[in-house]
């Protein structure tokens, strides 16, 4: 399945590192996180990515134009016919990365709108560039498959910071961006998504966590995959310090490939 991951936003809880470049090329471990979500999909075998950029999207270009370069130990042949030559091979050769410019001030519907156009199924994947968790996305495309609604969110739980989700068995009767209240389950980010969600999106200014998806509760037509496991996001220094040390500690609970 098709991937789309939204990179264009600016950032501006983590402003120590996103003065200099996009929120998903923040590191982790010498990787920046937005490779740490890509290889959690890519372990499922959903390897076909569509990048919505914004903000210092240029950084994210020259990182896949340059992938090797980047990832590699690598000999250079100087002079007339100079050459290069890259002594590591990695798991990412089958890749397929779309970089798509989604424009400066573009809210998220509205990008994701914009990459739609780019979506060969009728299903596909949804996320941010930005959190890391070890759920399971197989099971939840399941789940999506057998409730028949036009999205699935996975509901994890955390803070009420996030997008507040109430659940009725499986269904999702409200959602509310950022309540200021712990909720028992918030929106974790991971979306599966029917291409017909299109029909809910409305221009570059439409906000998918506002109008489109609570639309979508009242109509009944999105679900929630419950998730017990590891899921964080990266907002504050803090947080990618937190992520960081986990990594290198070898305890990093995403790390599932």
């Amino acid at each position: 399945m098709q991937v789309v991951i939204l990179c264009g936003g600016l950032g501006t809880r983590l402003r120590e590192e996103t003065e200099f470049r996009p929120k998903p090329m923040v590191p982790i471990g010498g990787r920046p996180i937005l490779w740490h979500i890509m290889k959690t999909y890519a372990h499922y075998g959903h390897k076909d990515f569509i990048l919505c950029l914004g903000y210092k999207g240029e950084i994210i270009k020259d990182y896949f134009r340059n992938y090797h370069w980047h990832t590699s130990d690598v000999t250079l042949r100087l002079g007339a016919r100079p050459q290069i030559t890259y002594h590591n091979t990695h798991d990412e050769e089958d890749w397929n990365v779309t970089l798509l410019d989604t424009g400066q001030e573009t809210q998220t519907g509205g990008r994701l709108l914009r990459a739609l156009k780019h979506i060969k199924d009728d299903t596909f994947l949804f996320t941010y560039g930005d959190g890391v968790t070890n759920s399971n996305i197989n099971d939840s495309v399941q789940f999506h498959r057998k409730h028949g609604g036009l999205a699935t969110v996975t509901a994890i739980n955390a803070a009420g910071r996030f997008g507040e989700l109430a659940i009725d068995g499986g269904k999702v009767t409200s959602f509310q961006e950022k309540p200021n209240r712990e909720a028992v389950f918030v929106s974790g980010g991971f979306f599966v998504l029917d291409r017909k969600v299109g029909d809910f999106l409305d221009g570059d200014g439409c906000v998918f966590e506002r109008q489109p998806l609570q639309t979508l509760c009242q109509k009944g037509l999105l679900q929630a995959y419950k998730h017990h496991g590891f899921w964080q996001c990266m907002d504050t220094a803090r947080e990618q310090e937190m992520l960081s040390k986990m990594w290198q500690a070898g305890q990093a609970p995403w790390k599932i490939w």
